[in-house]
């Protein structure tokens, strides 16, 4: 189920990749409340790609103390990484670091290691032959590629949807007259950005390019007005993969919440938009245009595991953009190499509806609404409606009349009732909707957890389930019960 791995564990901008007989996820390491983004060390976790249930942490696999940029006390931030098989039959794991004693979009960094699993060791920043660091566009969230020994990578950064484009493509094409020694008018006359997505050749020694960067597809700054890819354009967080005669490039657009994709019969170059495969708020699924999530940063990619196609991507939780989820959706690839997009649900990547039987934590909900949009906060969590933690426990907590969770979806039988654990500072009641069956949880003020059940029969087969708080004061939900017949 979504979140895949423990509920207590943050592991967003997920990169995973078959190696042998196991998934294994790379991402970045956030904490619950957390004031920034990545505060923590790597980790890597791996399951069978027979059992999607059995996710094994492998422990802290590279500290942030072992970048020498680190120093004590002003350990750098590990931002989104990749790993890849380099031809040589070691792991190499590129990544950003991020922090006091770095500039911003300074130079990718690579670690390697004999195994997918870690430990790794520091290698190097990516560089040109003669040893300078390569900072040619800008140097966020690498992706990597090996395509039958040719290793390509990938990064870069746009713009997202609630920026001034215009304003910022003035002052980066300013900053790259420096940087390049071009005249403005020069950079006007044949578009080129820094706010792009880019792509380099590796030599076989994995850290050294082949060629100078180039820009691979456009922000907003470069892609046409009227086109779909400037309504979809390349904001930040590629993925890469070769799907057949095809290459797959993922990545995070301008909405900030949603993961696109570009194709191409080529790696590094002619890639043309093509669609929406997921977003963490459900936008564009089917026409939505309510948030039905917290709507925030996101960054993931697809793998065939085990014969099935996933999308991986991450929920945001805690009111922040700073301590998101691990999350996982099966996708199809059409006959024509489309992807149609996925809902977010809590069944996850299964794909198969959850027995209504048992406990669940609250804390489970795919679905997290007041009604209108949700605004994120970049500093410290405000309360609000949120799945966060408290006393030792993840909850739902701080909801406030109107708030609505979903739970998709559950395969009942013989269901008859549900039950909740919950506390509020005021009078209320959950209203309750599973299936045709609709009822009501009465809600009394309580400092410490209760519990409530009203009946719900429910007949056989798949619903969402639903859960409405109306009243005065703000509710905390831990968990949800279900009571067979």
């Amino acid at each position: 189920m979504n979140p895949f791995l423990p509920i207590t564990e943050y592991i967003p901008d997920g990169e995973p990749h078959v190696f042998g007989n196991r998934v294994y996820l790379y991402g970045s390491h956030d904490k619950a409340n957390s004031d920034r983004f990545c505060v923590r060390d790597y980790t890597v976790w791996s399951a069978p790609v027979e059992d999607l249930s059995d996710w094994k942490c492998h422990g802290v696999t590279y500290r942030k103390d072992q970048d020498p940029r680190s120093k004590p006390g002003k350990e750098v931030d590990y931002y989104a990484p990749d790993c890849v098989r380099g031809n040589d039959g070691r792991y190499y794991l590129y990544y950003c670091a991020m922090g006091p004693n770095t500039k911003n979009f300074g130079p990718l960094s690579v670690a390697v290691s004999d195994d997918p699993g870690g430990p790794f060791a520091y290698l190097g920043d990516i560089r040109y032959p003669d040893g300078t660091p390569v900072l040619k566009y800008l140097t966020n969230d690498p992706a990597v590629l090996n395509d039958n020994g040719r290793i390509w990578l990938y990064y870069g950064w746009g713009l997202a949807r609630d920026f001034r484009s215009k304003l910022f493509a003035y002052v980066y094409n300013i900053v790259q007259s420096k940087l390049f020694k071009r005249s403005i008018a020069e950079i006007k006359a044949t578009k080129p950005s820094i706010l792009s997505c880019a792509v380099v050749e590796l030599e076989e020694d994995m850290i050294t390019v082949k060629r100078e960067p180039k820009a691979v597809l456009d922000s907003k700054t470069t892609a046409p007005r009227d086109s779909e890819l400037y309504r979809h354009a390349f904001y930040e967080a590629p993925s890469i993969r070769k799907i057949g005669d095809l290459y797959y490039l993922v990545y995070s657009s301008g909405e900030n919440n949603e993961l696109a994709y570009a194709t191409s019969r080529y790696p590094d170059r002619d890639f043309q938009y093509r669609g929406v495969i997921i977003s963490n708020s459900d936008l564009g699924y089917k026409g939505n245009t309510v948030p039905k999530a917290p709507a925030g940063t996101i960054h993931g990619g697809i793998e065939n595991i085990n014969g099935q196609w996933y999308v991986f991507y991450h929920r945001c939780t805690n009111n922040t953009d700073f301590s998101r989820q691990a999350c996982a959706e099966p996708i199809a690839i059409l006959p024509d190499g489309s992807i149609p997009q996925v809902e977010i649900t809590t069944q996850g990547m299964d794909g198969k509806p959850i027995p209504a039987k048992g406990s669940f934590p609250a804390a489970m909900c795919c679905n997290l609404t007041t009604g209108k949009p949700m605004k994120l906060g970049l500093g410290k969590p405000q309360t609000c409606p949120r799945i966060t933690e408290a006393d030792g426990e993840t909850i739902v907590g701080d909801m406030v009349n109107g708030t609505e969770l979903g739970y998709k979806y559950f395969i009942t039988h013989n269901l008859r009732g549900l039950k909740t654990t919950y506390r509020c500072t005021g009078n209320g009641k959950v209203e309750v909707r599973m299936g045709d069956s609709r009822s009501e949880i009465p809600i009394t003020p309580c400092k410490e957890w209760t519990e409530a059940v009203c009946g719900l029969p429910v007949s056989d087969g798949i619903s969402a389930l639903t859960v409405r708080y109306r009243g005065c004061g703000k509710l905390d939900l831990k968990e949800i019960i279900f009571v067979e017949g």
